[in-house]
């Protein structure tokens, strides 16, 4: 049976949202964090690529009330692309200052809804799409995702030299599960289930599946583009994908750079 994930918000909670992605493109500028703002980007076109030209034109599963299909699914796709990729971006490289771009990220998602709340005469969207056509698909590009790096952890004698799959499901599941829950808490996911248990069915599903079935992928592309890329888009002597993979696994969240000591 198919998942019917549903929106409603007004026309408010877009030019709010649109505002604050230009703040947050400019704040990962700003702090150097080049690499992630364009992989952010990409991930905001892949999604719409994704959404439209899937979803809505082959699968027909996209259905809207109130505004244009192709504007308000520009607007999505960029919103969760933008954020999703470069939260998952700064998940996969261990930022420094990972705590914050969460906060910065979750409150935000929790803050929108109720601020275009306050303009009630702003007119209201519905937009909505069922998931019997391709959740099956997903969940087998899942499977395969992880199969690949299971496989590779099997066979791979060297403990370094392995992926650390716990950490890929817990971070494709929490980037899912963030936005989720914040569209379910500001009454915009599933506004027109009136059944509790769809509603969170509809959370749990997304959340275990629609993000989660690419982090294999996305971690391999990260490894692939940090050995040879840094943060602020300057070139690095060229690692090794194996020598990317053993010092990303050595490495901790919030672990701060040290400061050369004097005379050093």
């Amino acid at each position: 049976m198919g998942v019917i994930a549903q929106r409603t918000f007004n026309t408010a909670y877009i030019w709010l949202d649109t505002a604050f992605l230009v703040l947050f493109c400019v704040l990962l500028f700003l702090s150097k964090r080049k690499l992630t703002l364009l992989f952010a980007l990409c991930g905001g076109v892949l999604y719409f690529l994704v959404d439209y030209g899937i979803f809505h034109l082959l699968t027909h599963s996209r259905t809207i009330e109130g505004g244009s299909m192709f504007w308000v699914l520009l607007w999505m796709s960029m919103s969760y692309g933008i954020t999703n990729f470069a939260w998952i971006w700064l998940a996969l490289r261990k930022d420094e200052r990972f705590a914050e771009w969460t906060a910065l990220i979750l409150l935000w998602w929790l803050a929108c809804p109720m601020l275009a709340g306050m303009f009630g005469n702003a007119p209201e969207i519905t937009i909505a799409r069922t998931t019997g056509a391709y959740h099956g698909f997903m969940a087998l590009f899942l499977f395969l995702s992880y199969l690949a790096v299971i496989g590779w952890n099997i066979f791979q004698k060297e403990k370094k030299y392995r992926f650390r799959i716990l950490w890929l499901i817990a971070i494709g599941v929490a980037v899912q599960f963030g936005w989720e829950f914040s569209l379910l808490i500001g009454g915009i996911r599933s506004s027109g289930i009136v059944e509790m248990a769809e509603k969170l069915r509809v959370l749990v599903v997304n959340s275990l599946l629609e993000t989660n079935l690419g982090l294999p992928a996305i971690y391999c592309i990260y490894l692939f583009i940090s050995r040879k890329v840094g943060e602020n888009l300057e070139k690095l002597p060229a690692a090794g994908f194996l020598t990317r993979l053993e010092e990303n696994n050595a490495k901790r969240y919030f672990a701060e750079k040290k400061a050369p000591l004097q005379g050093e």
